[in-house]
C-alpha cells in the first residue's frame, strides 16, 4: 500500500498540514524539521498524486518543454541541463518535439495543458504565434530559451547570436580569410547570426557578397545540397560559418565529397559546440553556449513565475556571451 501524507506526519510527530507545507515549498517551517520530513518522505518512497494535486488547483510540479528537432543534438543537451537542475528543484520535466510544424505546436501544447504542467520553456523555433500569444494571454508561466520575442512581454534566456556572429567572422578574418561563405536556416537565432557576420565584414572593410549566403533546411542533408552549391562556384570560400553544427557538419561532408580539404583548402566552424564536433575528422570548430547556467536561469525564472513571486514585474531578458572552441576545422591563410 503506497504511503499517505498522513503516515509521514505520523512518523515526523508532526501534523499532515506541516507536511504539506514542506511538499508544496509554502508556508514558514524550521529547517530541522523540513529536513526530517524531507528524510521520511524519502525513506517511504512518497509519490504525490500529480493528478490529485492538478484536480484541487495545486502545482503538479511538473513543466512542459517543448523544442522543435529531436534530430538536431543541441536540444538534448538542452533538455540535459534543464532536467537535472529542475529535477533538483523537485520539478519534473515533461519534453515534446514539434518538428517545426505549427499545427504541431498547438497539438503538444493542448496536451501538456491537459497534464496540468505549472508552466512552459519554449527551445528555440516556435511558429505558431496564435498559441503563444494565448499563452501569454493567459498568464501561463513561460520562459523562452536559446530564442527571444521582442514583440511580446514574456521572458527569456538566450545567448547573444548577434555577438556569437560577429565573433565568428572577426574570427576567420583575422586568420587572413575575406572570402567567407555562411549557411543559415530560417530561424531567429539564424538571422541575429547573419546580421554579426554582416557587421564584422563591414566593420573590416570587407565588401559583404550575397552569392556566398545560403539558406538550409535544418538538416544535414540540406546543408550538404546547398554546400556543394557555394562550392561549385568558380571562386570558392576558402571559409564557411554553418549558423549550427548541423550545418556546419553537412558542409563538412559536401567539401569531402567535392574534394576539397578542410582545414587546408576550406576552414569550417558551427555553433552550438555539441558532441558531434569531436567526432567529424577534423575535429569541428565551434561556439560553445553556457547551457548549464542558460538552463539553470530558465528554471529559476519559470518557478519564480509558478510561485507568482513575478507578479506584475515586466519581462526578464538574460543574454549570454557565447565563446569559441577552437579545433582542427580552422587554418590560416598564409
Amino acid at each position: 500500500m503506497k504511503p499517505t501524507i498522513h503516515d509521514i506526519a505520523k512518523k515526523a510527530g508532526v501534523s499532515a498540514t506541516t507536511v504539506s507545507k514542506v511538499i508544496n515549498n509554502k508556508g514558514r517551517i524550521s529547517e530541522k524539521t523540513r529536513s526530517k520530513i524531507m528524510h521520511i518522505i524519502k525513506e517511504l518512497h512518497y509519490q504525490p498524486s500529480i493528478l490529485a494535486s492538478a484536480m484541487k488547483g495545486k502545482n503538479t510540479f511538473t513543466i512542459g518543454m517543448l523544442i522543435p528537432d529531436m534530430n538536431n543534438p543541441v536540444y538534448s543537451e538542452y533538455l540535459k541541463y534543464i532536467e537535472a537542475y529542475g529535477q533538483e528543484l523537485g520539478f519534473n520535466i515533461v519534453m515534446c518535439s514539434t518538428g517545426n510544424n505549427p499545427e504541431k505546436e498547438a497539438k503538444q501544447v493542448n496536451l501538456l495543458r491537459q497534464r496540468h504542467v505549472d508552466g512552459f520553456i519554449i527551445a528555440s523555433k516556435f511558429k505558431n504565434e496564435e498559441v503563444l500569444q494565448e499563452l501569454i494571454f493567459h498568464n501561463i508561466p513561460l520562459v523562452l530559451f536559446a530564442h527571444e520575442r521582442p514583440a511580446y512581454n514574456v521572458d527569456c534566456v538566450t545567448v547573444d547570436d548577434y555577438l556569437g556572429g560577429y565573433k565568428v567572422t572577426e574570427y576567420l578574418l583575422s586568420l587572413g580569410h575575406r572570402r567567407i561563405g555562411i549557411i543559415m536556416e530560417d530561424s531567429p537565432s539564424s538571422l541575429d547570426r547573419l546580421r554579426g557576420y554582416k557587421e564584422a565584414l563591414t566593420k573590416s572593410g570587407v565588401k559583404i557578397q550575397e552569392d556566398l549566403i545560403y539558406k538550409s533546411s535544418p538538416t544535414i542533408e540540406g546543408a550538404e545540397e546547398q554546400a556543394k552549391k557555394l562550392l561549385s562556384k568558380k571562386d570558392i570560400p576558402t571559409a564557411v560559418f554553418g549558423c549550427n553544427d548541423v550545418l556546419a557538419i553537412g558542409t563538412m561532408m559536401a567539401a569531402k565529397e567535392c574534394g576539397v580539404s578542410i582545414p587546408h583548402d576550406l576552414s569550417i566552424i558551427g555553433f552550438d559546440n555539441t558532441f558531434m564536433c569531436r567526432l567529424v575528422e577534423p575535429q569541428l570548430t565551434s561556439v560553445s553556449m553556457p547551457l548549464e547556467e542558460m538552463g539553470k536561469q530558465a528554471v529559476d525564472l519559470l518557478i519564480e513565475k509558478i510561485k507568482k513571486e513575478q507578479a506584475g514585474v515586466t519581462r526578464q531578458r538574460i543574454i549570454m556571451h557565447p565563446n569559441i572552441v577552437i579545433r582542427q576545422s580552422i587554418c590560416e591563410i598564409k
